[in-house]
């Protein structure tokens, strides 16, 4: 098992639920592809054996577009973006750190960049 900050999630309604293990100093970024820009939300990334689904996967919708590699999963029911299939490493998640149950956006800071419309 992962060792690390254990954080649990979920959208706004709470259909979405998830667990994840943080790395000790999580660090998080913003991405300038056209979906994330447009999306705004900052986010950790993690392997995706550290992240848990607590609630069914029938709960969320999943959007992809140019490669299709990237899988952006969000709440059917509140619409939010929990978190994403990374295309740069489709081993990991992109956790979105707005969802994250009691860890402040400070936790991450400083929040980095990310080149996403370029990789």
């Amino acid at each position: 098992m992962a060792t690390g900050i254990g954080a649990t999630g979920s959208c706004h309604c709470g259909a979405v639920r998830f667990r994840v293990v943080l790395p000790e100093e999580p660090e998080a970024y913003r991405c300038n592809c056209s979906l994330c820009r447009r999306k705004g939300a900052a986010i950790t990334p993690v392997p995706k054996s550290a992240l848990t689904l607590l609630s069914d996967w029938a709960a969320m919708g999943v959007y992809q577009f140019n490669t299709r590699v990237a899988k952006h999963y969000f709440c059917k029911t509140c619409g939010i973006y929990t978190f994403h299939q990374r295309r740069i490493d489709p081993e990991s998640y992109g956790i979105n750190i707005g969802c994250l149950d009691d860890l402040p956006p400070e936790t991450f800071e400083p929040i980095g960049e990310a080149d996403g419309a370029n990789e």
